[in-house]
């Protein structure tokens, strides 16, 4: 399960590199894909199924159709890819700066913190997901409705940079 693990969180850094160091927004959609998979299999990890179902759905499902319509709408004829110089220097350079942070709090990393939800499984009566879901809705009611408010704030701000008709302040004069 380490090893997994261990997996799982190289290829959430690496996707996040991916995103950060690519200015085409093409790559960085397939990055940011990349990214919730491997977020989604971290939470599946620490013993969190539904959670990770539902963040993977509602993000593939809606903020990434936003993300593939402006990023069509601010299409490039030709997009900057992995393979191009500056590209691979800032990948080069997130990469280094990871592995210097990583590499001074590294005595504080235990494989023994890694213990997941369900690892205590026989002494309760529930998942630990499921409690956390009754938790969310209940006691963090107001911090859900004030982040759906935010999406949908999100969803008008991002459909008004890119309205088309030469008004958008994306497109090209």
């Amino acid at each position: 399960m380490t090893y997994i693990m261990s997996l799982l969180l190289l290829g959430l850094v690496l996707g996040l590199v991916a995103v950060a160091s690519n200015p085409s927004p093409y790559f960085a959609a397939l990055g940011l894909v990349v990214v919730a998979g491997m977020g989604c299999g971290i939470l599946v990890g620490y013993g969190g199924p539904f959670l990770s179902l539902v963040l993977f759905l509602i993000y593939l499902g809606g903020m990434l159709v936003v993300f593939a319509y402006s990023a069509a709408l601010a299409a490039e004829p030709f997009p900057e890819s992995w393979g191009s110089r500056p590209v691979l220097l800032y990948m080069v350079m997130y990469i280094v700066g990871v592995v210097v942070i990583s590499s001074t709090v590294w005595g504080g990393w235990y494989e023994a913190c890694w213990v997941p939800a369900d690892e205590f499984g026989d002494f309760s009566t529930f998942r630990g997901d499921v409690g956390g879901v009754a938790v969310m809705y209940s006691a963090g009611g107001g911090m859900l409705v004030m982040s759906a408010w935010v999406l949908l704030l999100t969803l008008f701000v991002v459909l008004e940079l890119t309205r088309g008709l030469s008004r958008g302040t994306l497109r090209a004069v």
